[in-house]
């Protein structure tokens, strides 16, 4: 499944290809999907194509709704 606000779409590659993916991000501690995204955003950069940086996925718990209201 995808993070909220990421585009899910199929890829079919290479499987030589998809092993070198997985070294690189191994040894980067990314995941394969995080890899790809930032090979892109170096491949963009080289072009003179930018991306602009969208925010960051918000962690952890949400904020209490109201702390003055009591539960019954």
């Amino acid at each position: 499944m995808a993070s909220p606000g990421k585009k899910a779409f199929p890829l079919r590659i290479d499987p030589a290809l998809y092993e070198a993916l997985e070294r690189t991000a191994t040894a980067d501690f990314r995941s394969v999907n995080a890899q790809v995204e930032v090979l892109l955003r170096e491949a963009l950069a080289k072009r003179g194509i930018k991306v602009k940086a969208s925010e960051p996925a918000r962690r952890g718990r949400p904020p209490a709704a109201d702390e003055n209201t009591e539960e019954e």
